[in-house]
């Protein structure tokens, strides 16, 4: 059985896999497939105010156009200091063509003068599993931490170098991949989506 996961990047496809490994123990395989291996080159558009409406934009029209139950996700960063910002615009929060670096070093000019104790923040995921017919569920996890006051670390990407962890002594980029899978807000989000997920799998593969 195949499900579409809405992305075109080979890395989240990986994460996809592994997080979701023990789904793969039925009579009947799963093969875990990009909009690339289906030659799907439609962009939706990100119109939603949330993670979750994001979501579920993605999921619904990508199951819609490929037939397959489809697992999409959004997410982001939310600095309470920020009103919750920069939250869904957060790989669009220094304007177009701008870096990771260009999105970070923003963000901690925002927060110039701001203590400590109050720069906390949490990366936050929703990821949302559409059948063809339009029938979605979602499911969310958080990572919660602190903006630093400088990057560290050489690992992850995006606001990695400054999210600092109080219970690890670390930021995001200075843990090792294979441990950020653990505990990151998508690692979370899909253990939640797990018991729907395996539901709809028993449903629509006859198992």
């Amino acid at each position: 059985m195949k499900i579409l996961i809405a992305t075109h990047n080979p890395g989240k496809l990986k994460e996809y896999r592994d997080l979701l490994a023990d789904l793969s123990t039925g009579a009947e395989s799963l093969e875990w497939v990009l909009l690339t291996d289906l030659g799907i080159e439609t962009d939706v558009e990100e119109t939603g105010q949330t993670f979750e409406e994001n979501a579920r934009l993605k999921a619904a029209a990508y199951a819609q156009e490929s037939g397959l139950l489809t697992l999409a996700d959004d997410s982001g960063l939310e600095v309470d200091a920020l009103g919750g910002a920069p939250g869904v615009r957060s790989a669009r929060y220094a304007g177009p063509g701008a870096s990771d670096s260009d999105r970070y070093q923003k963000l901690l000019h925002e927060l110039e003068g701001v203590p400590l104790e109050a720069r906390t923040a949490r990366f936050r995921c929703v990821v949302a599993v559409s059948t063809p017919d339009g029938e979605i569920h979602t499911a969310s996890g958080d990572c919660p931490g602190q903006i630093a006051f400088e990057p560290c670390g050489s690992f992850g990407f995006g606001y990695d170098p400054v999210f600092y962890m109080p219970d690890r002594g670390q930021t995001m980029a200075e843990v090792a991949p294979e441990v950020k899978n653990r505990i990151s807000h998508r690692a979370r989000a899909l253990e939640a989506i797990k018991p729907t997920l395996a539901d709809l799998l028993h449903r629509f593969g006859g198992g």
